[in-house]
């Protein structure tokens, strides 16, 4: 979406909401036509398919914090760290994984799973979450109009996995975790 759709939606938003807040107190007072809640969209789309979802130890909490930090810093908005967490969620359960031997992809390491081969940097650089975070980020800036791609296209175009759709099925972790430490 460009610039000046963009400002102008979010214009029209804003006059919504001032009318809402200046109106709700009158409006309290009238017949209520239909008391049913209203729904708001927190996120750009209803979550593809069957969602998976772990509960988190210490490390994987910290995780969380470092590539919401991490995305913060980078100027970037709620819905890249969704897409960036989901994508370690796939990757690697939040984990920052060391080399794994024998079943290891190749020399992937990381929450990301980036390997030092492809060009994402050194192992040491790779298995320090603010850096992989921040890589996998200046890939998905890359992805002409990830903000409005489903998730699991945009993660599969920095990523390129064998496993193209397995991001799906942790978005809603994902947008409830951002939900819960992007402002804390």
């Amino acid at each position: 979406m460009n610039t000046i759709i963009r400002k102008s939606v979010l214009s029209v938003a804003g006059f919504a909401f001032a009318g809402g807040v200046f109106a709700g107190p009158i409006a309290a007072h009238a017949n209520p036509v239909d008391t049913k809640p209203v729904a708001v969209a927190v996120q750009s789309a209803k979550p593809q398919g069957d969602q998976s979802r772990i509960t988190l130890n210490d490390e994987q909490s910290a995780n969380v914090k470092a590539i919401i930090a991490a995305t913060k810093k980078a100027g970037l908005p709620e819905r890249a760290a969704v897409i960036s967490i989901a994508t370690s969620l796939q990757e690697s359960k939040l984990e920052n994984l060391g080399h794994l031997g024998d079943k290891n992809d190749h020399d992937s390491l990381g929450l990301f799973q980036q390997r030092p081969t492809s060009g994402w940097g050194t192992p040491e650089q790779i298995t320090d979450p603010a850096y992989s975070t921040t890589a996998f980020l200046k890939g998905l800036k890359q992805v002409d109009g990830w903000q409005d791609m489903p998730l699991t296209q945009a993660a599969q175009t920095v990523q390129v996995s064998a496993y193209p759709d397995a991001y799906a099925q942790w978005e809603q972790q994902a947008t409830d975790l951002v939900g819960q430490h992007w402002n804390s």
